[in-house]
């Protein structure tokens, strides 16, 4: 099995916040410059204090074209961290693909360096940390269950971890400390503090080794034999 299907599921949150679905190509580029454009606005003064009004005047948009696909803001929010963790899950299994992993460990870095890489070159990548509480439930998103149970299922098959809910579980633990810490490692450095990126992956991997025994050191990952045949349970 290939990582990308591994990681792969429909997105239906962005569809259920889309007031007109963009089927026509120039409605869809318009979509994906009021995020784009929302994504700049958030960078600029965080998700806390942006309005559907500031997005429409940085896209050059009257703010009825935002109204056509977006109830509110919190709607616009929502889409663009869903586009953000679609993106994310496509790093990773780029990250997985380039370094061929030969341990959990190794996998395991290859999503924090894809996280920590999406934080320094995606605009408005910190919308990763907003969560609408009224829509959801706290384990959406790469924050928990989905992102988890697929990265357990890949360590499991590929590398041997014993698969079931325990396993999950520490993941979402796992990620759940390694977000924290990286969102703090960019609070004020746009290209993130090293410290805590660097203490971000201890926490993990010495968090993990003490369920799952020290099956590698923590370096880099190395590139290895030919590609695992998991490349497809993290993509659209």
């Amino acid at each position: 099995m290939a990582f990308g299907d591994m990681f792969s599921v429909e997105s239906g949150a962005t569809n259920q916040q889309i007031r007109v679905e963009p089927i026509q190509q120039r409605s869809a580029a318009r979509l994906s410059a009021l995020l784009d454009a929302a994504a700049e606005v958030v960078d600029e003064v965080g998700f806390d204090r942006i309005t559907t009004a500031m997005v429409a005047e940085r896209a050059g948009a009257s703010i009825g074209t935002v109204y056509r696909y977006y109830p509110d803001r919190v709607a616009v929010l929502n889409a663009l961290r869903d586009r953000a963790d679609q993106r994310f899950r496509e790093r990773v299994i780029l990250e997985l693909d380039i370094n061929e992993p030969e341990t959990w460990w190794d996998a395991l870095d290859c999503a924090i360096t894809a996280y920590v890489g999406l934080h320094r070159s995606e605009p408005g990548f910190r919308i990763m940390s907003f969560v609408d509480r009224d829509r959801t439930s706290f384990g959406d998103g790469v924050d928990g269950g989905f992102f988890a149970t697929r990265l357990a299922r890949v360590l499991a098959e590929e590398f041997g971890l014993p698969s079931g809910p325990d396993l999950i579980f520490r993941l979402e633990v796992a990620i759940e400390m390694a977000d924290g810490i990286i969102t703090r490692a960019f609070y004020s450095d746009p290209q993130g503090d090293e410290r805590f990126i660097d203490e971000s992956r201890r926490a993990v991997h010495d968090y993990l080794v003490g369920y799952y025994g020290p099956s590698a050191s923590l370096v880099a990952p190395q590139k290895s034999a030919p590609g695992i045949p998991a490349l497809a349970l993290l993509a659209d």
